[in-house]
């Protein structure tokens, strides 16, 4: 028979998100592609910006995982230009 299929973990070289194990996703690093940890409440995430520029993205992260919505951190401890965005409760 076949090998299975061995799922990534944290870290590991991947082409796409099916690649990694439950909980990860597969992102951009540096110029190539590894599995990296859904985010999870109050983690900071990347607010996709207008379709084009995301592919820029040296450092991409997962997205928030399920549940949960990536919107700014209002909080007064960040200046308003500081626009964070973490994973909040939808």
């Amino acid at each position: 028979g076949s090998m299975p299929h061995i799922k990534g973990h944290e870290g590991d070289p991947c082409l796409r998100s099916s690649d990694c194990i439950d909980g990860f996703c597969c992102a951009r690093h540096f110029w190539t592609k590894i599995c990296k940890p859904v985010l999870h409440q109050g983690e900071v995430c990347t607010k996709q910006r207008k379709k084009g520029s995301h592919g820029l993205e040296i450092f991409q992260r997962c997205d928030c995982a399920k549940g949960l919505s990536c919107k700014v951190w209002k909080d007064a401890t960040y200046s308003s230009k500081a626009r964070l965005h973490v994973c909040q409760k939808i």
